[in-house]
C-alpha cells in the first residue's frame, strides 16, 4: 500500500511574527556547517523579502514553491519533485506556496562567516539576520519541547 506524505504530523512553529510560513529544523550540523529545515509556505501567499546568503540545495515534497521578484512579480514555480541548487545571492525575493500549500527542505550550506538569511523589510533595507548558529539554538530548544 502506497505511503503519502502527512504535512499534519510535523510540528510546525511560526517564524517570529513573519505571516505565511512556518519551520521545523530536522538536523543542525555545526561541524560540517548543514542545516536542514522543511518550510511550509502558505498557497497563494508571498513571505517576508529576504536574501539567502548562503548555498541552498532545496527540494519541494508538496505542493509548488513560488519565487517572486521583490516587486511581487513570480519568478519561478518549482513543481513537487524540484531539486535546486542556488548559491548565495545579493538579489532579494520572497516565496511562497502556489495553488496549494508547498512543502520544501532547505539543506543551507553556509562557509564559515556566512550568514544563511537576510531579512529585508518592504523598502529591501535589512531588519534581522538569520546565522547557523541561530538555527543551532531554535533546533536545541525545539529538540527540548519534544
Amino acid at each position: 500500500m502506497p505511503q503519502h506524505f502527512d504535512a499534519s504530523t510535523i510540528p510546525w512553529q511560526p517564524f517570529g511574527d513573519f505571516p505565511h510560513f512556518a519551520f521545523t529544523i530536522l538536523q543542525v550540523d555545526m561541524q560540517q556547517r548543514i542545516a536542514d529545515v522543511l518550510f511550509r509556505f502558505d498557497a497563494g501567499q508571498q513571505i517576508v523579502l529576504h536574501r539567502h546568503k548562503a548555498l541552498n540545495h532545496t527540494f519541494v515534497v508538496q505542493g509548488e514553491h513560488s519565487v517572486y521578484e521583490m516587486d511581487g512579480r513570480l519568478r519561478e514555480t518549482r513543481p513537487t519533485g524540484s531539486y535546486t541548487i542556488s548559491p548565495a545571492s545579493e538579489t532579494p525575493h520572497r516565496e511562497g506556496g502556489g495553488a496549494t500549500d508547498a512543502i520544501v527542505l532547505f539543506s543551507m550550506r553556509p562557509q564559515p562567516g556566512e550568514i544563511l538569511y537576510e531579512i529585508l523589510d518592504d523598502a529591501g533595507q535589512p531588519i534581522a539576520e538569520i546565522t547557523l548558529e541561530t538555527l543551532q539554538a531554535i533546533f536545541e530548544a525545539q529538540k527540548q519541547a519534544a
